[in-house]
């Protein structure tokens, strides 16, 4: 599957008030590996900046005056997102600002439901955390993403933390090996691996209570990933 994790920056908080896009970020993983495209682009957006925003991202008036204007660079955007699966956490925000965007076009184009498909990250948290502080900050604790070098907000440094707490929060070996060093991945391959110990095999079987813990476990990642989740397809739920 070609998803791309994507992030943005913004004005302010209300598109329908005329809030822009300053900075737009995305990374490209197939099968749960960078392919090493990226998109990133700060943006003009001929308004003022609110001042809570810009205690967020830092992005200046200033900085930003001598940047593209979204509509310079909606077809690249478009062609490399296109198809694919964007995963986006707090997806409605960043959503509304793309399809106000899109809009605002010479000749709008379609919107981003029908570009691509969305998974929302916060949601799916939401889901498997329910309770519990689930912005990217406190995910990345949780699953121990180093975030210690985000002073400030920005498009593709979160688009980059977020990749990491995503394969993290589905649980796939990616993470383990996602952006792994040629020495370190040979090191991994070379290691020996332990033996079993001679005698009798003990086989530990699962108490009642761990297997409905196991089976509710299962239940919140299949209704999190929208029913995709492997083990379904191979040992339908009970």
């Amino acid at each position: 599957m070609r998803q791309i994790i994507l992030d943005t920056e913004t004005t302010g908080l209300e598109p329908e008030l005329g809030h822009r896009i300053i900075e737009i970020g995305c990374i490209e993983v197939v099968g749960r590996r960078r392919t090493g495209r990226v998109f990133q682009r700060y943006l003009c957006p001929d308004r003022d900046i609110d001042a809570g925003a810009l205690q967020v991202h830092g992005l200046t008036a200033e900085f930003l005056r001598g940047q593209p204007r979204f509509a310079d660079i909606a077809a690249e955007w478009i062609e490399f997102v296109r198809g694919a699966e964007l995963v986006i956490h707090n997806a409605p925000f960043d959503v509304a600002f793309l399809d106000a965007e899109l809009a605002r076009l010479p000749e709008p184009a379609s919107r981003v439901s029908e570009l691509c498909q969305v998974l929302d990250t916060l949601l799916m948290a939401r889901q498997m955390h329910p309770g519990q502080r689930n912005g990217l900050d406190a995910l990345c604790k949780r699953y121990s993403v180093d975030n210690s070098h985000r002073d400030l907000h920005g498009a593709l440094l979160d688009a980059d933390l977020l990749l990491e707490v995503y394969l993290a929060m589905t649980g796939g070996q990616g993470a383990l090996t996602l952006g792994e060093t040629e020495e370190a991945t040979a090191a991994r391959k070379s290691a020996k691996r332990a033996t079993r110990p001679r005698g009798e095999l003990r086989v530990v079987r699962a108490t009642p209570e761990e297997i409905e813990a196991h089976e509710q476990r299962l239940v919140a990642l299949d209704r999190a990933s929208g029913g995709r989740t492997v083990w379904r397809t191979i040992e339908p739920a009970p």
